[in-house]
């Protein structure tokens, strides 16, 4: 060893041993946040006696019997439930992608009198609480006779309402080079068609960003659907969760059980498109 890796050495262990230490703490950190999780997917294998006796994570004693007593404990099976949430899920999925991308292309590739007002305008409702609006909401959508059905939770979506998905592909589409429009036009394309066969396919990483963000809002959505829904046969999973806490005393198995059923379509659908969530975001700068 020479004279210089030996005078080196103390250096690299305090390198060494910060590096460590920082490492346990994230560790301790990750630990901590996912404790919550952790306690309530055990707690949904235990009997309810047991729940709140025994806060650790010791795997003993476990049973299903909360997910089978759980699935059918409200008025309507889980299975309606869950239904009803996928059908108002893939509809504000389909919804966002078109009517957003749509918005998105005329706001960042063509040219039209008080484009920036408007650009504005749409940018200003992104920082409207929903509290502000839903009263007015409310009364539309009552003159209309929406109410109790799924109208008021899908259509308003086709109308391109979420502005932070407009703003998102916006920012996507202007880092496309122009050219593209011009080569498009040259062989003949009209706006629609170079939004439809060149653009789209283009902006995927985009898309997929905001139909990921779409599932997951609309997905754990409790606010909305309590306000718009009345007949339990409608109930999103969110509100039939909530239901547990009503019916004469809490059954905290069932509860958790539920609660734990209903994470695993998020879960599922983050990790097979979180590749395309990061690249969406990175590319437009959102980070």
């Amino acid at each position: 060893m020479s004279a210089a890796d030996l005078a080196d050495a103390p250096r690299r262990q305090s390198s060494l041993t910060r590096r460590v230490a920082m490492h346990v703490l994230l560790i301790l950190l990750a630990l901590g946040m996912l404790y919550p999780l952790l306690w309530m997917i055990v707690s949904s294998l235990r009997d309810n006696s047991a729940i709140f006796s025994d806060a650790s994570l010791t795997l003993r004693n476990l049973s299903l019997d909360n997910y089978a007593r759980g699935w059918d404990a409200q008025q309507n099976s889980f299975a309606t439930y869950f239904g009803n949430s996928f059908l108002i899920t893939g509809l504000a999925i389909v919804a966002n992608i078109a009517a957003c991308s749509l918005t998105a292309y005329a706001f960042a590739r063509m040219t039209f009198r008080l484009k920036a007002l408007f650009m504005a305008i749409l940018l200003g409702t992104i920082m409207l609480p929903e509290h502000v609006t839903i009263v007015p909401q409310y009364v539309l959508f009552s003159e209309l006779g929406w109410l109790n059905t799924f109208l008021p939770l899908t259509v308003p979506k086709f109308f391109a309402t979420e502005a932070f998905f407009v703003f998102l592909i916006v920012q996507f589409m202007r880092g496309i080079p122009r050219d593209i429009d011009e080569a498009a036009a040259l062989d003949g394309c009209g706006p629609f068609q170079t939004y439809s066969r060149i653009m789209l396919p283009l902006i995927t990483p985009a898309l997929a960003t905001t139909a990921i963000f779409s599932f997951i809002w609309t997905w754990n959505d409790f606010f909305r659907p309590l306000i718009f829904l009345t007949d339990n046969s409608l109930f999103t999973v969110p509100l039939a969760v909530r239901l547990f806490a009503d019916i004469g005393g809490t059954d905290w198995g069932a509860l958790f059980a539920m609660s734990v059923l209903s994470l695993l379509p998020i879960f599922i659908f983050f990790v097979f498109g979180q590749r395309y969530l990061i690249r969406g975001i990175a590319t437009t700068g959102l980070k």
